[in-house]
């Protein structure tokens, strides 16, 4: 698909990107913060970028067929900014960029997506915007597998610094993306050799060319200030069989009298006087955030390039079969299909019926089955860990660089960039990512998953081996305060299923929160059905509830999570011998319970009774539940390497353990 050129006779190239260096740099000064350095550095490689490849209508941001551009050197987020205004992004005003880094504004000091319209992503943690590009090519290609090309032809462009190729993330990121050949994924590298420190040789002085071609990517160099050179690489890149990488040589802080070239322009403002002498040595003496007519105008121009071909698309879509055209804008709305509460509701049933005794992580792989059936959106993986997560189903065959029509990726020992490329794929749409590990490599995934929850995502995680249960691999692997870590993290949804009916609750409600990422915890053990009746509503919903009331008035209330559940039932059972009324409370997600009201929670807890809380992992917050009068059983240090029965006993998380804090209490 061609998109038309502005003519720009009316406004050479330098004073094109001259508004962006000096947007960059005005709005630094205005706020005394920011990054002018890089902005000032890539404003050529983005103007030749944005007014002759990217395929963009800046009227219409959210279009599904436009060509992604992350900015994943997010520090430089001015480039973003100023284009967007240039180019004609509603959102973006004059104003707004004079609110650069200010409370409020739609231009904080590091894109968030949305915030512009045109930020794809959300971006500052180095290395991870370009594995959220992996992510957003990898997307293209498995949609237009689906929809054709008619509907689905795409490039992703990612712009980045040093910084991201020297985080770990990247070298997973682009090795994911070289094995499969994610051809319209390309990279421009702003290889200006500074840091923050001083020169790239003080810490680095690695081939990054023969890196990514050792990765199976097309490599290409050119002079990041030459717009004739940028865009025959360009060019060549769209046509590439490969990812391309291009190396945009570059000079940080181009055009700055004495700072350009040096880390001193790098993340601090230029000052008064290097602004003057900017303006001079550009030849574009315009006052602070003002920009000439013709200039704005071949911006305006530039940014209205892609409205004839987001027309045809448009007609394309309106002239589909009405089931397909149907379809293709459900996807892409995110929505579930129609019959997704009935399927949970008749797979529900089933479960109850059969009452399986089997690992939560066996349960979660025969709710995928019939998940994975009614839901073609949904695209799984794992971290090289298929049949211990057990993520794979009958409908997910394997995703190829030959074959993009699977849905489920082998994305090798590369958590993290797992994580981030998921990001990547639920911002670009029409599908729903979810993969596998275990619980305790949470910890290499930390940041992406972070970023999730910040970006308000739907990404499913499914980390399986979720406690000391896991037995004889030993503390390494064996999780203690990861749970606390991941329930700290504001807007993330963490569920610890006890069953198979709680698991097929818990995966329908990540499924439908379309507002943020869940993790899925899940046992390597065996546990017994917990929820033996059948019910319409959803449990799990309301993060706790009451599973077996005391008979007799409560004086005990047990509270426990996943496999200690059914602990927590034996206990109850012991106690209510001794005439002592016990409840059990289910507790699979504790951000749920939170928004419950008040007076729910309190019902839930049983006012006036001793609580207990048992859970086989970290006993930190759980004080919230069980008071200062009440007892944690849990984990308070490593793990060992033993069989489950014996680290339990071990470690005193026992029934027993649980009867006697109780009656220590009454």
């Amino acid at each position: 698909m061609t998109v038309t050129t502005p003519d720009v006779a009316a406004a050479r190239h330098g004073d094109m990107a001259g508004a962006i260096r000096l947007l960059a740099a005005d709005a630094v000064e205005q706020a005394k913060s920011g990054h002018p350095g890089m902005p000032m550095g890539m404003a050529d490689v983005a103007t030749v970028l944005f007014t002759r490849h990217l395929k963009f209508d800046a009227a219409a941001p959210r279009w599904a067929d436009r060509d992604r551009f992350v900015l994943s050197a997010g520090h430089g987020s001015m480039l973003l900014y100023a284009v967007s205004y240039l180019a004609g992004y509603a959102d973006v005003t004059l104003d707004q960029l004079r609110a650069f880094r200010q409370l409020g504004s739609r231009t904080p000091g590091h894109p968030e997506v949305g915030h512009p319209s045109s930020a794809e992503t959300t971006t500052g943690p180095l290395g991870q915007g370009l594995a959220n590009a992996v992510g957003m090519a990898l997307a293209e290609r498995l949609l237009q597998a689906r929809f054709g090309a008619d509907l689905v032809d795409h490039h992703t462009f990612a712009m980045c610094g040093d910084g991201c190729l020297m985080e770990g993330i990247s070298q997973e990121a682009i090795s994911l993306a070289g094995h499969l050949r994610l051809a319209k994924l390309i990279v421009l590298w702003d290889d200006n050799r500074i840091t923050i420190d001083g020169a790239l040789s003080l810490s680095s002085s690695d081939d990054q060319l023969a890196r990514f071609a050792a990765s199976g990517w097309r490599t290409l160099t050119v002079d990041g200030h030459d717009p004739a050179a940028i865009d025959a690489a360009l060019t060549a890149a769209k046509a590439g069989d490969r990812p391309t990488l291009i190396a945009c040589r570059t000079t940080i802080g181009y055009g700055a009298p004495t700072k350009a070239g040096t880390e001193k322009c790098h993340g601090a403002p230029l000052g008064a006087a290097e602004l003057a002498g900017l303006r001079d040595r550009l030849g574009c003496n315009w006052p602070p955030f003002e920009v000439p007519a013709p200039v704005l105008g071949a911006w305006r121009t530039a940014g209205a390039r892609g409205r004839a071909a987001h027309g045809a698309w448009a007609g394309r879509v309106e002239a589909l079969e009405p089931a397909r055209r149907t379809e293709f804008e459900r996807c892409q709305a995110g929505a579930l299909p129609q019959e997704f509460e009935r399927v949970v509701a008749a797979l529900k049933q089933s479960l109850v019926a059969a009452a399986p005794k089997i690992a939560t992580r066996k349960a979660s792989q025969d709710v995928l089955e019939v998940l994975t059936a009614a839901v073609p959106d949904l695209v799984g993986g794992s971290a090289d860990l298929t049949h211990s997560n057990l993520t794979q189903t009958k409908a997910t065959k394997p995703i190829a660089a030959e074959d993009f029509s699977g849905r489920y990726v082998f994305y090798g020992i590369r958590e993290f960039a797992m994580a981030a490329a998921m990001n990547g794929m639920a911002l670009h749409g029409g599908v729903i990512p979810y993969g596998g590990t275990f619980l305790v490599f949470a910890d290499y995934m930390r940041n992406a998953i972070r970023l999730s929850a910040l970006m308000g995502i739907r990404v499913i995680y499914v980390l399986s081996h979720d406690s000391i249960g896991l037995g004889e691999d030993g503390p390494t692997h064996q999780p203690v305060e990861h749970l606390a870590m991941l329930r700290a993290t504001p807007n993330l949804t963490v569920f610890r299923p006890a069953d198979a009916v709680e698991t097929a609750e818990c995966w329908a409600l990540a499924l439908a929160e379309a507002g943020g990422p869940s993790v899925l915890a899940l046992s390597r053990q065996a546990v017994p059905a917990v929820r033996t009746v059948d019910r319409t509503d959803n449990l799990c919903a309301l993060g706790g509830y009451v599973l077996a009331e005391a008979e007799g008035p409560r004086k005990v209330t047990v509270i426990a999570t996943g496999t200690e559940v059914s602990l927590a039932l034996k206990a109850r059972s012991a106690l209510q011998a001794e005439g002592i009324g016990c409840a059990v409370v289910s507790l699979p997600s504790w951000e749920l319970f939170d928004r419950q009201p008040a007076s729910y929670r309190a019902e839930v807890l049983g006012p006036g009774s001793v609580r207990v809380a048992v859970e086989a992992l970290s006993t930190f917050g759980w004080e919230r539940y069980v008071g200062t009068e009440g007892a944690i059983i849990g984990m308070t240090g490593f793990g060992a390497s033993a069989p489950a029965e014996a680290l339990y006993a071990h470690f005193g998380i026992t029934a027993e353990a649980v009867v006697a804090a109780a009656k220590a209490r009454l």
